[in-house]
């Protein structure tokens, strides 16, 4: 249905232009610089989320590609790692420009691909340009480290250098803004790639690998293999020549990978899955924090690892706060991604769907109170059949902090309500689980929110706010969450090695061995 003329400044024909070259043009792999069907032709269908029908077909990729894509990376990477910091840092930016001039089609094909609402696609298309732009300025800066003057007769220093072709593996949640996040950093420090997207969005990493070739990025630094995770991801974690895995999925994926990259020692970066609290106390901004809490966990169509999924609310307030977050969550509209007014789309798959409603009736069955949702949503917010689609109703559960719902994560717009008495309490609720990506504390008492900033088990806090990134700062998680961080020079820790220089500034004394005396 066509909603408006256009949407978010996008016009509707260019986004059916868009759906149907999605639909004539299979997502190929990307390797050595040129675009490649599988070798023995195999392809699999992308679903559109709103309507269940086939978007598009992507080659499936297996050991044989992976093979390729390897070789071509390590080959490249002679050359690519040698190429002065300056060059790498024009190609990055010229990336950049390109994105942003073809932004209005990848936001589309996310869009479709990945069933999230396009205005709030259009703002992670915007963040993927900014990834280049912004490493572009790292990239001749990356391998500064210090200098280590010993008296006046020795002068040490370390130096960091590009580490090897790197594997990144990307969810499908928002997979061009996670994807380029690795591929902007790896690239400025002078390291080869190659991505394997996730097989139920895998449309924008071919539209990337079409940028990097207008940009003229030499053949081999970027490749791309589509396929599944027991083939083509398995393939590329266990090849001998990619000596780094960065994988950004959830916690059991992140067990596999690491036992088996274990088995090869490389070097590996996770960002995993998460179970955030959100503590809200009564002397909090209390609109601010129902604002934060609502789209924190509703957005994204709940299907975002920082999503503050538990919200843990003071004894005195918690049935006001939390009628008015039901009430809030009634509210939002749900409808087709492409509707101008849509604030919840479908779900990524139909699998998904299932997995996310499985939760609901287990928390039934734990004896949580459903206070909103919990079922498919089969109309849209205009009266529009949703039944195709993978929509599910937002929302909102009261129950405890033991129960499967408040300690596994769900990955959809599902959200458990606990209260808690007093700031001990609150502490010991919130770091109550195996996760710890991101926490959020709403109080105007600073002392208190300072302490809990230094006593919550998360690697990400943000006090009075919701989830807001800056580029420069680390990003990532603890305990089961993850164990490496991005952002800024952080990034450089995990994409280059560092070496010691010691250099004698006068002849230093050297015990002569074998002279005898």
């Amino acid at each position: 249905m066509r909603y408006a003329d256009q949407v978010a400044g996008i016009p509707w024909e260019t986004i059916e232009a868009i759906r149907k070259a999605l639909k004539e043009r299979p997502a190929l792999h990307f390797i050595g610089g040129a675009f490649a069907p599988s070798e023995d032709g195999a392809t699999f269908p992308s679903l559109d989320p709103a309507t269940g029908e086939v978007l598009g077909q992507a080659a499936r990729g297996g050991e044989k590609e992976v093979e390729r894509a390897a070789r071509a990376a390590h080959e490249a990477f002679q050359r690519w790692s040698r190429t002065p910091a300056r060059e790498r840092k024009r190609y990055l930016l010229k990336i950049a420009e390109l994105i942003e001039k073809r932004a209005d089609e990848l936001a589309v094909t996310e869009c479709l691909d990945a069933g999230q609402v396009l205005r709030i696609v259009r703002a992670q298309v915007a963040r993927a340009a900014e990834n280049f732009a912004f490493y572009a300025e790292y990239a001749e800066h990356a391998m500064e480290d210090r200098t280590y003057p010993v008296d006046r007769d020795w002068l040490y220093y370390a130096l960091r250098v590009p580490a090897g072709p790197v594997g990144i593996i990307t969810p499908w949640n928002a997979p061009l803004m996670l994807s380029t996040w690795r591929i902007a950093p790896a690239l400025a420090a002078g390291d080869t790639v190659v991505l394997k997207p996730a097989e139920w969005s895998p449309f924008t990493a071919s539209k990337l690998a079409e940028i990097v070739q207008e940009a003229d990025l030499p053949p081999g630094v970027f490749n791309v293999v589509q396929g599944f995770g027991e083939e083509a991801g398995a393939a590329l974690v266990a090849h001998p020549l990619v000596p780094l895995i960065t994988l950004t999925g959830e916690t059991e994926t992140g067990k596999i990978v690491m036992r088996e990259a274990a088995r090869h020692l490389k070097r590996l970066s996770l960002e995993l899955g998460g179970k955030s609290p959100a503590l809200v106390f009564a002397d909090a901004d209390l609109e601010r924090a129902l604002d934060a809490v609502v789209f924190q966990i509703y957005s994204f169509n709940g299907e975002r690892c920082t999503a503050s999924s538990r919200l843990l609310v003071e004894a005195s307030i918690f049935e006001d706060f939390v009628g008015k977050v039901a009430e809030r969550a009634r509210a939002i509209r749900v409808g087709h991604p492409l509707d101008p007014e849509t604030e919840v789309g479908p779900l990524i798959h139909p699998e998904h769907l299932e997995r996310v409603l499985g939760y609901v009736r287990l928390g039934l069955e734990e004896g949580a109170e459903l206070l909103v949702g919990g079922e498919r949503a089969l109309r849209s917010f205009r009266g529009e059949d949703l039944s195709r689609g993978n929509y599910l109703l937002p929302t909102l559960f009261v129950g405890e902090n033991r129960m499967r719902i408040a300690q596994e994560e769900i990955f959809g717009p599902v959200l458990v309500a606990i209260p808690f008495r007093d700031e001990e309490e609150a502490l010991r609720l919130a770091n109550d689980t195996r996760y710890g990506l991101a926490a959020y504390v709403f109080t105007r008492d600073l002392e208190r929110a300072h302490r809990l900033a230094l006593e919550l088990q998360a690697g990400l806090i943000y006090l009075n706010s919701h989830n807001v990134r800056h580029l420069p700062t680390p990003f990532g998680g603890v305990k089961g969450s993850g164990d490496r961080r991005e952002g800024g020079h952080y990034a450089f820790e995990f994409y280059t090695d560092l070496k010691a220089v010691g250099l004698p500034l006068r002849p230093p004394h050297v015990p002569k061995f074998g002279k005898g005396g």
